[in-house]
């Protein structure tokens, strides 16, 4: 299992170095196609698609149960997913380029509920919190190369994007060799053999609690596509430091993936409500418009997706039984989705009616997340 998880590691590695290397770039990218603000606020109905095909993914796998299920949409996604990057390269105008954005979401939410169910028991042995951990430490080796490539490949190129979405190729298939090959060492899925014991209808309470606080947390939690919109309309930083703030967020993410992991571990559901806390400060840092602020958003943005890609993956065993983690992870995936939609065409509204109202927007939205979240960490089973 050891060997599976290493290989998972190094698919998500590369993929991220793919995906993540245009998603940096992607407001600015649309900005160059002549999009406006709210059609980089759009880059999230792909995420909202995206999430809902996780609820797909997630309950096909729920109800047919089988190895050869899971693993079949875990490279389905990443198939998807993966060409989708370098396709962006052919884009001429920015419909496409937003269509394009919007099909790499619905691969990665193809594979994302079958490939968490099958990392949660190959790390069991070693902590989910610190398994989601390590693996999302691995990915975002991925996701600071990826962006530190584009900026290069803009750099040298005088900004010939063109180019830097066909380099991203490489990684995309190396990802894709070594998730054959992990699919070789560990073909068979505990999980789906079990027993489906389902008392009553849903989830249970808790999960219920923690999707509403999820769901507010979200909403107010600004996507990148926006804040690297804001950045090129100020003039804030160039196209490759864009890039290069991206990264920056990513390399946070990286560094304290394993951390908070340990700390869910420790402390579990608590460790959650660091993050509407942290997700309050990013629009009043971001409307300073000082470089500065643009990078300690960077920093607080990846602070963020850290807990969301670690601990909240980690808690789904904790408030569903064994057998029902594909459908629960599916449902958190369109819960994560439609609140992500949702919350970025509001703010890219906002933002065009005026940046500054931002500010109580998220406000509200946060302190809605921290009380239920509150709320369930006193919530019995």
């Amino acid at each position: 299992m050891l060997l599976t998880f290493i290989l998972l590691g190094l698919v998500s590695l590369f993929a991220d170095m793919t995906y993540e290397g245009a998603r940096g770039v992607s407001g600015a990218y649309l900005k160059i196609l002549e999009g406006t603000a709210l059609v980089a606020g759009a880059v999230t109905i792909g995420e909202f698609l995206g999430y809902l095909t996780r609820f797909f993914s997630g309950y096909v796998a729920d109800r047919l149960r089988s190895s050869r299920v899971l693993w079949g949409l875990t490279v389905a996604g990443y198939l998807i997913n993966l060409l989708a990057v370098p396709a962006l390269a052919l884009a001429g105008r920015w419909e496409i380029a937003l269509a394009l954005f919007i099909v790499e979401r619905l691969g990665k939410g193809l594979r994302a509920p079958a490939r968490d169910v099958i990392l949660s028991e190959v790390i069991e042995g070693i902590g989910r919190g610190k398994g989601f951990g390590l693996h999302e430490v691995m990915d975002q080796v991925g996701a600071v190369s990826g962006p530190l490539l584009v900026t290069l490949v803009l750099s040298t190129s005088g900004e010939d994007y063109r180019l830097a979405f066909s380099i991203l190729a490489v990684p995309a298939a190396i990802s894709l060799a070594c998730l054959l090959t992990a699919y070789t060492t560990y073909p068979k899925v505990r999980s789906v053999s079990l027993r489906k014991t389902v008392v009553g209808r849903g989830l249970g309470k808790k999960f219920n609690i923690f999707s509403a606080s999820l769901s507010l947390m979200t909403v107010g939690y600004l996507a990148w596509s926006l804040i690297s919109y804001h950045v090129k309309e100020y003039g804030l930083l160039s196209d490759p430091e864009i890039s290069l703030m991206y990264a920056l967020a990513m390399g946070v993410d990286a560094l304290i993936a394993f951390p908070v992991g340990y700390l869910y571990d420790k402390v579990g559901l608590k460790s959650l409500i660091l993050t509407p806390l942290l997700a309050s400060l990013i629009p009043p840092l971001l409307l300073t418009n000082t470089k500065t602020a643009t990078y300690l958003v960077a920093a607080v943005w990846g602070a963020i997706m850290s807990i969301y890609e670690t601990n909240m993956r980690a808690a789904i065993p904790d408030l569903v039984e064994p057998e029902r983690r594909a459908l629960a992870y599916g449902t958190y995936g369109l819960v994560y989705g439609v609140a992500w939609m949702f919350g970025g065409v509001i703010a890219g509204t906002i933002y065009t009616l005026n940046p500054t109202y931002l500010i109580p927007y998220t406000l509200a939205a946060e302190a809605g997340s921290l009380i239920l979240m509150t709320y369930l960490l006193r919530t019995k089973d």
